[in-house]
């Protein structure tokens, strides 16, 4: 208890120097840095802003709820961590679910480990430890993957070893990404698992995808079941069947009654006809200017 007690006066102490105006630490090397840097300190929560290259997106309510009781009774067990960027103001590298937490509890302040980084240093912290620490949902974790290659130009054996996954591992969540972006959404809420992102994957068309998709949902089809519907779609595709999962037709038969009631309203012999993509047009024929300004007449009508 004694050196809890002591641990947390320190960090309070240092919380004191970082509001020094005259000895403010900008980089590693002024004095001082190394007495924050990598420490934890007690921070003002208002002093701490939301990290832009923060991964996560969903936080799930009840959850987060749990958590704040958690530290209601027990209080911030494991520190955030964040960036200094100007005078007494810091940007979240990682924890966001607690700061978010405590924020609800009402707390003042909260521990924090010291960061001095630029943004590309930031951003390649923030996506490694949130992968590593927090249930991001497999779409949240191919996106952070991405990042790290699109914006701080990895490459996927780079990724790899920042994050301690095997190359094929970083391979498959990436792949997710060529998914449609309903059926993202439907692993994101968890409707589907990654193994059946993985097993629609095998299909190129997007119609198709969503098809299968919408198949698994109302058939609580399992992955297993999954595959093996993909692997007979692509048998069928081989040997020029028509595939179990066609494409839904956009043209459409009109009924013989819409006809007859059009006939009948103008007097005519009304021809509808509709075209291969859904689209059609309805003629009406007349036989002279009189017959033409009597079919205006009816119209105005």
């Amino acid at each position: 208890m004694a050196k809890a007690l002591k641990k947390q006066a320190l960090g309070r102490g240092l919380s004191a120097l970082l509001k020094d105006p005259d000895n403010d630490i900008k980089s590693i090397e002024d004095n001082n840095a190394d007495k924050v840097v990598g420490n934890i300190i007690e921070l003002d929560i208002d002093s701490i802003e939301i990290n832009p290259f923060q991964p996560r997106t969903n936080f799930n309510e009840e959850s987060l709820n749990e958590l704040a009781t958690s530290i209601r009774e027990l209080g911030v067990i494991q520190p955030i961590t964040v960036r200094k960027i100007d005078f007494n103001k810091f940007q979240l590298i990682s924890g966001e679910r607690r700061l978010r937490a405590s924020k609800l509890v009402g707390l003042d302040t909260v521990p924090a480990f010291i960061r001095i980084a630029n943004d590309n240093e930031s951003l390649t912290m923030a996506l490694v430890e949130n992968i590593q620490r927090h249930d991001l949902d497999p779409i949240e974790i191919a996106l952070s993957y991405q990042r790290l290659m699109d914006e701080i130009d990895l490459t996927q054996e780079q990724v790899s070893d920042r994050v301690g996954k095997k190359r094929s591992t970083i391979a498959n969540y990436i792949r997710l990404l060529r998914l449609d972006p309903i059926i993202q959404t439907g692993i994101r809420d968890g409707f589907i698992s990654m193994g059946h992102g993985r097993a629609i994957i095998n299909v190129e068309d997007l119609d198709i995808q969503t098809e299968i998709y919408h198949k698994i949902i109302l058939e609580s089809l399992s992955v297993r079941e999954t595959e093996a519907l993909v692997k007979q779609y692509q048998e069928d595709l081989k040997t020029s069947k028509i595939p179990e999962l066609p494409k839904k037709a956009k043209t459409f038969e009109v009924p013989a009654t819409y006809t007859k009631s059009f006939g009948e309203f103008f007097g005519a012999k009304v021809d509808i006809k509709v075209s291969a993509n859904g689209k059609g047009k309805i003629s009406i024929p007349f036989h002279s200017e009189e017959d033409l300004n009597r079919l205006i007449k009816l119209l105005d009508n």
